[in-house]
């Protein structure tokens, strides 16, 4: 299999479960799509969305009964847990650029319908996140610190998450084990302005904290290199990602997260090793492309 080089990129995927800032997390969506799209409207609630309790009383029995709208409004109210606790990065150029980049690759997924959302959040850390429904976002710190080849892998793996419904599964089992019930009487303080139920904050904010199944980040690494290099990038941008977080320190805030939240990075490495071989070398070893110069291409 081919040698990865170790490249100047931290981070992704990790969790966030930190104090709200002050903002609208609703109008901060709203904002978003603004900034991706110049006068467009904000993208309204889907049509006869059942009410925040009853989102729970359907994850509570099973993700069969979730249709596809429903599925949007639950990723709704988790873009808007993300949202309260980090603002979105105010360049309107960056925001439109990840997420034309990422809109092109969700069309090569399975589910091309979904309303895809792609953001930066105003943080240093090096994180990406991924909700129900469409919902992508990824850290300032991240964007700062890869190249566009890596950010394609970071997006095609999220993407994944969300087209395989890896957190409606994980929601959907923590409301069945009654974990809402027990969060809400210890951690909840505000429901970021009325936007999200008691409930549904309390389960986002442990889902992200905690993490999904490593099983599901390993099929989120391999079915990413291949969405990747479907959507024409080098399929390796993601190793490459993985192999700066196998050197990463543990004491690293910036990392600290992400390498508690996932699986240890040698064994995504060797995982990806094993499904990989040299089967997807023949679409790598294209020139990096620094993303501020397509920002400043756009």
């Amino acid at each position: 299999m081919k040698r990865w080089t170790p490249t100047l990129l931290a981070g992704c995927i990790a969790a966030c479960a930190c104090a709200a800032h002050a903002q609208d997390p609703t109008r901060a969506l709203g904002g978003l799509l603004r900034q991706i799209a110049p006068g467009a409207l904000v993208t309204p609630p889907v049509a006869n969305a059942p009410a925040p309790n009853e989102l729970i009383q359907l994850l509570s029995q099973s993700v069969e009964s979730i249709d596809e709208g429903k599925e949007i409004e639950i990723g709704r109210q988790l873009a808007a847990v993300l949202l309260g606790s980090k603002p979105l990065h105010r360049d309107a150029a960056l925001q439109r650029y990840v997420n034309r980049l990422g809109r092109w690759i969700a069309l090569q997924t399975p589910r091309p319908q979904l309303p895809w959302t792609f953001g930066v959040l105003d943080d240093p850390g090096f994180n990406a996140f991924a909700a129900p429904g469409g919902y992508v976002f990824v850290t300032k710190g991240l964007v700062d610190r890869v190249d566009e080849a890596e950010l394609a892998g970071i997006l095609a793996h999220e993407a994944t998450h969300v087209v395989e419904k890896h957190h409606l599964k994980a929601l959907s089992a923590k409301a069945r084990s009654g974990l809402a019930t027990q969060l809400l009487a210890s951690q909840l303080r505000n429901n970021l302005g009325g936007a999200v139920s008691a409930q549904m904050l309390a389960l986002g904010r442990d889902l992200y904290s905690s993490g999904l199944d490593q099983s599901d980040e390993y099929e989120s690494d391999r079915q990413g290199v291949a969405l990747a290099a479907r959507a024409g990038f080098d399929p390796y941008g993601l190793p490459s990602v993985l192999q700066q977080l196998r050197t990463a320190a543990p004491d690293n805030p910036l990392f600290t997260l992400t390498l508690a939240t996932h699986p240890p990075a040698q064994q995504r490495l060797e995982q990806l090793e094993a499904a990989m071989g040299s089967r997807l070398d023949g679409y790598s070893g294209k020139p990096s492309v620094a993303i501020a110069r397509r920002v400043q291409q756009r």
